[in-house]
């Protein structure tokens, strides 16, 4: 499907995070079970309850506008993805590992946070009211996803690695 017009834009880029949200799904577990800070295992158990809950959001949407998803792969999730199993191949089980997971699902959570605000401005252009509330629930939770990872990094997780790593 080509993308001319904006409504076309937004549905390929709702395409593109849905599938971002199924990969996240994928992945998440692994990532939580590979943590050692019992505070960053949770916090990766917690998202995964809050992606499932988003994905629904979208097909909620979906629901609403009368739009049809395309069916497509976010070759960016794929990528940030790949890179956190690379980490949990090359990194032993530890404080190290937890830093790089952090920092692996931070840019997952930024990607997301980027996404999500680019949708909420173009639903509203399209005057899909819904939509945009909808799309700024997850936008809301997605930054406070990359809130709790950063405290967790600065209360003691990204110390721990350093001491570690000595």
């Amino acid at each position: 499907m080509a993308r001319k017009t904006v409504e076309d834009l937004f549905i390929h880029e709702l395409s593109d995070v849905y599938s971002a949200e199924k990969q996240i799904t994928k992945a998440l577990p692994r990532l939580a079970k590979a943590a050692t800070n019992p505070l960053l295992a949770e916090a990766f158990t917690s998202h995964l309850e809050e992606t499932q809950g988003q994905i629904e959001r979208i097909d909620q949407l979906v629901e609403l506008t009368g739009i049809k998803l395309k069916r497509m792969k976010c070759v960016a999730m794929e990528g940030l993805v790949e890179e956190s199993k690379e980490l949990l191949e090359e990194i032993e089980k530890g404080a190290v590992l937890d830093a790089a997971l952090i920092g692996a699902v931070q840019k997952v959570e930024h990607y997301e946070i980027a996404a999500y605000g680019t949708l909420i401005a173009m639903a509203k252009h399209l005057k899909y009211d819904d939509a945009a509330k909808l799309l700024a629930a997850t936008l809301a939770e997605e930054k406070g996803a990359d809130e709790k990872l950063t405290k967790i990094a600065e209360q003691g997780g990204n110390q721990a690695a350093t001491l570690e790593s000595k």
